[in-house]
């Protein structure tokens, strides 16, 4: 091993990421020309992407500098040396720094289209080291002078290709002060050139971009800025930090007793957080409700007034059922094999009466029915139906309920804007599971529809609020300014599961008094020995059960134990990078959890599925076939998304259902009377519980925090109600 080693290498293979590191290798450059000396030695770099200030691209020149590991690749003809740096000290990427080199560049680097060496070496035969002043400044004499060699397509291309490393002086500065990648490409992306004389006049704006404040503090005190504890640009950047951590609780406002223990905690100094509050550097990031006293970052306090703006001026449009309307339900209503109850019509008429309405109860109290109802009518009046819920399995459950084409909301997003037009002059958007959406989802939401498109939703509640912020249902049904239908009535039928009476029960936060009854189990079990006894159930119908559990750790722990017990065999996902082998515990066979966003290949967070395929070839590993029956192939960008699914957090199940759950009960922080009530109701048919019933009785009996959110929305309805009365 030798340290404080610095290479220069030009890149020749793809780069790849795996477990969290990007590999990239090249070939070494001599210092003063662009020879290589390829039949020597070749040299890798295994990095954290936060590390690296651009992505690798085949053709880019680095230097790197940190401790070297030299390894002997037997090729089959000679042995040829491998230099491998591991998280080095410092990497930096370059433009060539020679004519030869530069040549080389512009010949072979993908981005510069359609210029070839001969090309290439002609430019810099006329401009020489001009052609580096030419390329950075692009200028109609600029543009002329290259008109003599080359076409109006190639000088486009020769300037957006070198677009693409004119920041390269920026990142690399960036670099050195140890600010991570991904925070160096949105600041570059959203604030160019300007983003570096910024940070050295108040290096506190890399918090606003993800920079953790303790970083950008320790990088405040160096000589390069000397910023004392007490000055106004480092007591405004805790604020707003300070602000933004009770936004990521959910909230979308927050008061002075709320933010002051984590001014405390960021400063370390009372004192210095009670100044904070009144420092003023930059008060842009939130407004101050001088009525209230609450503080309100401007992003979400924007979002709410769209978001009640068009909620408000759709509830304005009411008595809508006419004769047609009359019509095109008693036909809808002629069709149903069975009659509507009382309550039941009165929400068919009530989403055909408003330019936006609510469905909403718990599990078995007939929103299904109200709503596959409702639509009929819609469509036998000519509106175009678009139907959404925001995870895929949700999705797909809407579309077996209702009959109708349905997406995730993100694909809806993905489309053009919902506008009338001729072939849908009246349009219908129905968001299901709607206790899902978050603030942000239905701000994008209301700007991707026209005005004059009605809204209905559907969900319970009293559910588990939106992983992000606000509490878009439960504010609106709150706030009495939108019609809104509560189906409470759970009808019992023979041969029923007892599920609906038993989540009602829970939701009501009464104790049922036979904890077992019906198609729900309970199983006594002390806290150690949870995982095991959900592994056990699990083990008893494999292909209809999952798990629920609340914590990660707990998910993890469960995922092992039943890999172990139903899948013991199965076959391990490798594959090889750079001559080197990897493999993933993940087997043949298993259930799979992804848990990011790739719609282009067809799955979001929380999409499920099994590990039907390890024949992979090249950059694919294998497949994973959905539980929409869609295949997934498998490539590094999947691979690093892919998680056990035998057990899963209940956030990443909400909007789904399964014929089996298991609950594996635990107290805790996030586990309330809301998390019980929702877990419960992912069953279709059979539910097994696992924990004390001392935990369960103190869980159910307890308040629900689920809906104690700081929400502004509800206000802002209930202003606008009371303005129009």
């Amino acid at each position: 091993m030798n340290s404080d080693v610095e290479e220069q290498f030009r890149v020749t293979s793809i780069p790849l990421t795996t477990r969290g590191m990007v590999i990239f290798s090249g070939v070494p450059l001599a210092k003063d020309s662009f020879k290589q000396h390829s039949g020597r030695y070749y040299s890798t770099v295994k990095i954290h992407p936060d590390s690296l200030p651009v992505q690798p691209a085949i053709g880019q020149h680095w230097k790197v500098k940190g401790n070297r590991k030299v390894e002997d690749i037997e090729t089959g003809d000679y042995v040829m040396q491998q230099h491998i740096y591991e998280s080095p000290e410092h990497v930096e990427c370059s433009l060539p720094e020679t004519g030869e080199q530069l040549i080389q560049f512009i010949a072979k680097e993908k981005d510069f289209k359609g210029i070839g060496e001969s090309k290439a070496r002609a430019l810099w035969s006329v401009l020489g080291s001009d052609l580096y002043t030419t390329l950075s400044t692009d200028t109609s004499e600029h543009r002329n002078r290259l008109r003599e060699f080359l076409s109006e397509d190639s000088i486009e291309s020769l300037y957006s290709g070198y677009e693409k490393y004119a920041n390269l002086a920026y990142c690399n500065w960036m670099s050195k002060r140890k600010i991570p990648a991904s925070i160096q490409q949105r600041l570059l992306k959203y604030h160019e050139k300007d983003s570096i004389q910024s940070i050295r006049e108040n290096p506190f704006l890399l918090t606003g971009f993800g920079m953790a404040f303790q970083d950008v503090d320790k990088l405040s005190e160096s000589e390069e800025f000397d910023i004392r504890k007490d000055d106004s640009r480092r007591l405004s950047a805790a604020l707003e930090i300070a602000i933004r951590k009770e936004v990521e609780k959910g909230h979308t406002f927050t008061t002075h007793q709320d933010i002051k223990p984590h001014l405390t905690k960021l400063l370390e100094d009372k004192e210095l957080a009670s100044q904070a509050f009144s420092a003023g550097h930059d008060k842009a990031q939130f407004l101050l409700n001088h009525e209230t006293g609450t503080y309100h970052p401007t992003a979400q306090l924007l979002m709410e007034n769209v978001v009640a703006k068009r909620l408000s001026s759709l509830a304005s449009q009411k008595d809508l059922f006419d004769q047609n309307a009359y019509k095109a339900f008693d036909q809808a209503a002629s069709e149903l094999p069975y009659e509507l109850t009382k309550k039941q019509a009165e929400a068919v008429s009530v989403c055909l009466d408003n330019g936006v309405s609510c469905i909403t109860g718990g599990a078995g109290t007939g929103k299904t029915t109200v709503l596959r109802t409702a639509l009929k009518a819609y469509l036998n009046l000519g509106f175009t139906i678009h139907a959404v819920a925001l995870s895929g399995r949700a999705a797909m459950r809407l579309h077996e309920s209702i009959d109708l084409p349905t997406m995730t909301i993100a694909a809806l997003l993905k489309g053009d804007p919902i506008e009338p037009d001729l072939a849908s002059p009246l349009n219908l958007l129905v968001i299901d599971e709607a206790s899902m959406i978050d603030l942000p989802t239905m701000y994008r939401l209301v700007n991707h529809l026209h005005p004059s498109v009605r809204i209905i939703f559907t969900g319970d509640p009293d559910q588990l609020p939106p992983i992000g912020c606000g509490k878009v249902l439960a504010d609106i049904v709150d706030s009495g300014a939108i019609a809104n239908t509560i189906l409470d009535i759970v009808k019992r039928q023979e041969g029923s599961t007892g599920i609906p009476e038993y989540s009602k029960l829970i939701n009501q936060g009464i104790v049922p008094e036979q904890l077992t009854t019906g198609a729900i189990h309970f199983h006594e079990t002390g806290k150690d020995y949870i995982a095991r006894v959900c592994c056990e159930l699990y083990q008893q119908s494999p292909e209809n059960s999952r798990v629920m559990a609340p914590t990660k750790a707990l998910v993890a722990e469960i995922n092992k134990l039943t890999q172990e017990a139903v899948n013991p065999d199965g076959r391990r996902l490798e594959f090889e990078i750079h001559g080197e082998k990897y493999f993933q515990d993940l087997r043949l066979n298993d259930a799979i959890l992804f848990t990011q966003n790739q719609y282009d290949k067809g799955i979001q967070n929380g999409s499920l599925g099994t590990l039907s395929s390890l024949n992979g070839s090249g950059e694919s590993f294998g497949e994973v076939e959905l539980d929409s029956g869609e295949k997934v192939e498998i490539n590094q960008a999947v691979l690093d998304c892919m998680e056990l699914g035998y057990a899963i957090t209940l956030h990443k199940a909400q909007g789904s259902q399964f014929p089996r759950i298991i609950i594996a009960l635990k107290q805790g922080k996030i586990v309330d009377r809301a998390w019980l009530y929702t877990a419960i109701t992912r069953a279709e048919s059979e539910i097994h519980i696992v924990g004390s019933s001392e935990d369960f009785s103190v869980i159910t009996t307890n308040k629900s925090n689920s809906h104690i959110r700081n929400s502004f929305l509800k206000s802002l309805l209930i202003s606008s109600r009371v303005i129009k009365e």
